[in-house]
């Protein structure tokens, strides 16, 4: 009984203990880091299957993984939530197929700088001090700097450039439902937003490349990519979300094409200049301004 009352004691005074003000930024910097690193697999899976295929895998299996652990159907969402599930379901998916697609025909480091405009509007819309203005003034130096302007090679894919701004309007749509969704309990809203998601990326999938998703070379890559991609990353997004607003949110996220760099350099041998590392301290230096102003808010 002893025994008992300390655990119980351990128990309260670990649930009354104060969350630390960083811990949902180091929860989005975990899920942006494997995020990118998994895209850095799927990279290779582009000659075999095409765009089509690796969103089919990655979303496919991501479904099947959620679904079987978090088990959501023991509580089904409500008729308020329904439609907050259906429409950050299907920008997921969207947002996927369309980043995916980007990647195909035009550098990555653009189509992500472009990607993540999305999210630094709706910081941008959900904006009310001037200090935010200053941070995502900073982060928008920050992605102008990223961009390779000067480029020699000619001019970029419009194609591409579309598939890119349609995955930063996805991404902006899933920041806002995404928000609206993760009141549900326990991963529920991922597991049922990437059930909506595989419901027309997967047979997308298997319309464009077929027998070749069995391959088990391509299956096993898939996973991998559905794991780093997809599940890790969105679990922790969700529990981020529901400890920051929405434009806090998109703020931190603007971080991404920073990350995608390092995860270059590290997995794929890619060098950036003087200027880039510039960018990518401008964008960090936006990010911890937000956290800062946010702990300082929380102090007042």
């Amino acid at each position: 009984m002893a025994n008992a009352s300390i655990e119980t004691s351990a128990e309260t005074s670990a649930a009354t203990r104060p969350e630390p003000a960083a811990l949902p930024l180091l929860l989005l910097l975990a899920s942006l880091l494997s995020q990118y690193v998994g895209a850095a697999s799927a990279k290779s899976l582009f000659p075999l299957v095409g765009a089509e295929g690796v969103t089919g895998l990655r979303v496919g299996l991501s479904a099947l993984m959620l679904m079987a652990i978090l088990r959501p159907w023991r509580s089904l969402p409500g008729r308020g939530d329904l439609r907050n599930l259906l429409v950050y379901g299907a920008t997921l998916g969207a947002m996927n197929l369309s980043i995916y697609r980007a990647m195909e025909l035009i550098p990555i480091g653009i189509a992500i700088a472009i990607e993540v405009t999305g999210p630094l509007a709706v910081a941008l819309l959900g904006s009310r001090r001037l200090k935010d203005f200053l941070w995502i003034a900073c982060a928008a130096v920050g992605l102008v700097l990223l961009l390779p302007l000067r480029d020699a090679s000619g001019a970029l894919d419009p194609v591409g450039v579309a598939y890119a701004a349609a995955a930063a309007f996805c991404w902006a749509l899933y920041i806002v439902f995404g928000k609206r969704a993760s009141s549900l309990p326990g991963g529920q809203a991922v597991a049922w937003g990437m059930l909506v998601a595989a419901s027309f990326t997967v047979p997308l999938g298997i319309s464009h490349a077929g027998a070749g998703l069995l391959v088990p070379a391509v299956l096993f890559t898939g996973l991998a990519v559905a794991v780093l991609s997809s599940m890790v990353p969105y679990l922790l997004e969700m529990m981020a979300l529901r400890r920051l607003p929405s434009h806090v949110f998109g703020l931190a996220v603007s971080a991404s094409p920073a990350v995608a760099a390092l995860i270059g350099f590290l997995m794929l041998g890619e060098r950036l200049s003087a200027l880039q590392w510039a960018a990518i301290a401008c964008i960090m230096f936006a990010s911890a301004g937000s956290a800062l102003g946010k702990a300082r808010r929380g102090r007042e």
